[in-house]
């Protein structure tokens, strides 16, 4: 049987697309505006992306939803089209398994942040050939990107540059908050072509050679007005690096940054870095009253970077809530930390972000019982605690009568302990039971207890126990 031929509407929506597609044509865009409202919502669901954003964005209505008609000297209120639905389709389509894990408004700026993320990733590949030696943003990008967004079979390849990654990065970047970024595109060249960006959070990965951190800190440089998030993953940081990763943060003049968040996970301290703490990241953690979340995570710290980071939260103005130091080597770091208060006029609970933190998480850090009995002396002094994980460490039954008098006395001042988390830490049915017997008389609102993988034999039929109260 023959295919039955296109319907009129699907010829003439065909045709508005293309031209869609093309340079804004400012005598078409004012027709199309004006067609009745059961075409337009038809267009509207069968455009691509790039015709979409084009009649998205000339859109001839202010901010607060009104035209002018010049020929009856009024406004007009917009037509009720809901294009954020249409971005989400859009979305949906191009990208099925996200859309769940997914809580947000604003799905355009969510779907040319995609896009461009997926452009960047596809040109490390390139880039990472040891034979290329050209510029970044003439990397081509592939088909079956193009295709998506409505480029592939509608564009002359030869006259448009359409098809190479600057022309994403500057199209699109506008809508970009969020990115994430090889080491390889850690370039000069990359600030350029993220110049429209308006970056908040920024992922990094592998960082390791001076080339790439003086890339890097020209676009941190360039976007340290509107950062928040900053995340180091697997990279390889000495001191003149972190001194100058840093130091591109502040804003000149008021010589303060705004991050919010910072993350080091799995990165390698070359020396004396791993030692203590480099100037650069004293002078970060000093002058960022914004500071809330500091993860440094799995960088094989040792004990005089624990303390010497301890000493530098004492003083500072911002209030961290969050303070990750998972997966290090600080055993015995509290206790030269005490040590060395011994006669000072300096003593837990002077600095703000310790009394506003809400989150400790020391889990495999090698610590053992001693270790809690200092770490329960330091918990007397963070009122608003709320979740504590000292899981993956070697604490036994000793640990936990050393800490329970932490409990005890919390109970009678309120304390805000919500999560403990006390997970492979060779406990066996004796630690527990004692623990537990402390807790039934907790009067705080404790609502979850894990004790997973510890010997406890009969003792416990459950390896998590909730407490509601």
């Amino acid at each position: 049987m023959a295919e039955a031929p296109p319907s009129l509407l699907s010829v003439c929506i065909d045709a508005l697309t293309q031209q869609l597609l093309r340079p804004c044509d400012d005598d078409l865009l004012p027709c199309i505006y004006d067609l009745p409202s059961h075409l337009l919502d038809t267009l509207i669901t069968r455009l691509p992306p790039l015709a979409l954003r084009t009649f998205h964005h000339h859109l001839p209505f202010d901010e607060e939803g009104f035209s002018h008609d010049d020929s009856t000297k009024k406004r007009k209120r917009a037509r009720d089209w809901n294009l954020n639905s249409a971005w989400q389709r859009l979305f949906q389509l191009r990208w099925p398994d996200r859309v769940k894990q997914i809580h947000r408004t604003d799905w355009e700026q969510l779907y040319w942040e995609t896009h461009l993320q997926d452009c960047l990733d596809e040109a490390v590949e390139v880039a990472l050939i040891p034979s290329f030696t050209g510029y970044i943003g003439d990397i081509q990008i592939s088909d079956s990107i193009l295709k998506y967004i409505g480029f592939v079979g509608n564009t002359n390849h030869s006259t448009c540059d359409h098809s190479k990654l600057s022309y994403h990065c500057l199209q699109f970047g506008s809508h970009v908050s969020c990115l994430g970024l090889q080491n390889v595109l850690c370039t000069a060249e990359t600030s350029v072509l993220l110049r429209e960006c308006k970056l908040q959070s920024l992922v990094l990965r592998c960082i390791r050679s001076k080339e790439q951190i003086d890339g890097l800190c020209k676009l941190l440089a360039q976007h340290c007005r509107t950062l928040t998030s900053l995340e180091f993953v697997h990279c390889a940081l000495s001191t003149d690096f972190i001194n100058a990763i840093f130091g591109s943060l502040v804003i000149e003049r008021v010589q303060k940054h705004g991050i919010q968040h910072l993350s080091i996970i799995a990165t390698s301290f070359l020396e004396p870095c791993t030692v203590s703490l480099p100037s650069g990241l004293v002078s970060f953690l000093s002058s960022g009253r914004s500071l809330c979340s500091l993860k440094l995570s799995e960088n094989h710290h040792g004990w005089t970077f624990a303390k010497d980071l301890f000493v530098t939260l004492l003083n500072l103005s911002s209030g961290i809530s969050v303070l990750d130091l998972s997966r290090n080597r600080i055993s015995g770091w509290l206790f030269y930390y005490r040590r060395s208060l011994s006669g000072s006029h300096l003593s837990f609970g002077n600095g703000k972000s310790l009394k506003l933190l809400r989150v400790l998480n020391l889990r495999e850090n090698n610590l053992g019982k001693d270790d809690v009995q200092h770490l329960r002396y330091a918990l007397e002094h963070v009122p608003n605690l709320e979740e504590l994980d000292i899981s993956d460490n070697s604490i036994e039954d000793e640990g936990i009568r050393n800490l329970i008098p932490y409990f005890v006395g919390a109970s009678e001042t309120c304390p805000r302990i919500t999560c403990l988390k006390l997970e492979n830490c060779d406990l066996s049915c004796v630690g527990v039971n004692l623990l537990l017997h402390y807790l039934s008389t907790f009067k705080g609102p404790l609502k979850s207890l894990s004790i997973a993988e510890n010997y406890l034999g009969r003792f416990v039929y459950s390896n998590k126990i909730s407490f509601q109260h």
